[in-house]
């Protein structure tokens, strides 16, 4: 079928609904973002207009089809040890440091660690920091690690869960060791992450603009190359409700071309060596 064009007047419809219910912001000149990322679904339904999609979806009391346009629109590009150097930092920095701190505060048997992914996107950076884990001797049979990994889009939450990848996914980020070492061979040229990876790992939806009711505390939390997608209101809220969440010695990491300077004044900036993590202000 032909490509649908989105009309200013819907464009500007359109991506204020789709700023309601996800809080990602498609601002004047992402008419092709939308148009590339929803005409698949409009082809599939027949509609002739992206203001048929709308009413559509508005209608629709399950909110399939607002999931599947939130799953359509949130696709963000994502692999395996994505930047490299924050996995170094945690591998190097930040994991010895809180094991040290942790061991001497915890009560119980078992060193804890909560670490949690937001917009995981379909678990590679999860799966990347359970590889780091492992390779460090930081398992579940000697200590007590929480990895959490969130993302608003279904169909990503599914994706990681299941922990099965194409050939060309494996091949951005990881190495044949580290392929051979956690992931079986499936048909079809596919990989499955192992049983040993896949436990240390818990994957479940939740919408950054929503409050984060039930999360818990966690020692780290990683929003990396995700804040584009906001206005800066919504960031200086995202990173307030982070802060509800984030123990008082914790570690916020955000991607290597993202600043803190216009959007929070809660977390001052820590170098080690060519990386930078963030921490409460004293």
């Amino acid at each position: 079928m032909p490509k649908v064009t989105v009309t200013p007047e819907e464009f500007k419809i359109f991506s204020k609904y789709i700023l309601d219910i996800s809080g990602i912001a498609l601002d004047v000149g992402k008419e092709y973002l939308l148009e590339t990322r929803l005409n698949p679904i409009l082809n599939r339904l027949e509609f002739s207009s992206y203001s048929q999609l709308l009413q559509k979806a508005k209608s629709d009391f399950k909110k399939e089809l607002e999931n599947e346009i939130i799953d359509a629109i949130s696709t963000n590009e994502t692999y395996f040890f994505r930047d490299k150097s924050p996995f170094e930092l945690l591998q190097h920095k930040i994991f010895p440091d809180l094991i040290d701190k942790r061991s001497k505060t915890n009560a119980i048997p078992k060193t804890t660690i909560r670490l949690w992914s937001a917009a995981n996107s379909t678990g590679q950076e999860i799966y990347s920091i359970a590889m780091t884990l492992i390779e460090m001797g930081i398992t579940p049979d000697k200590y007590n690690v929480r990895l959490y990994g969130t993302d608003i889009s279904d169909a990503a939450i599914a994706y990681a869960s299941y922990g099965v990848y194409n050939k060309f996914e494996v091949a951005r980020g990881l190495d044949q060791r580290r392929l051979n070492t956690y992931f079986d061979k499936q048909p079809d040229d596919r990989y499955k992450i192992r049983d040993n990876v896949r436990m240390m790992a818990q994957f479940k939806k939740m919408n950054l603009m929503k409050p984060f009711v039930g999360v818990g505390k966690f020692d780290i939390v990683l929003c990396r190359n995700v804040m584009i997608y906001f206005t800066s209101e919504d960031r200086r809220k995202i990173y307030q409700s982070i802060s509800k969440v984030l123990e008082p010695d914790g570690y916020l990491l955000i991607g290597s071309t993202e600043s803190l300077v216009n959007d929070t004044d809660l977390f001052a900036s820590q170098k080690y060596l060519n990386s930078v993590f963030y921490q409460f202000k004293e």
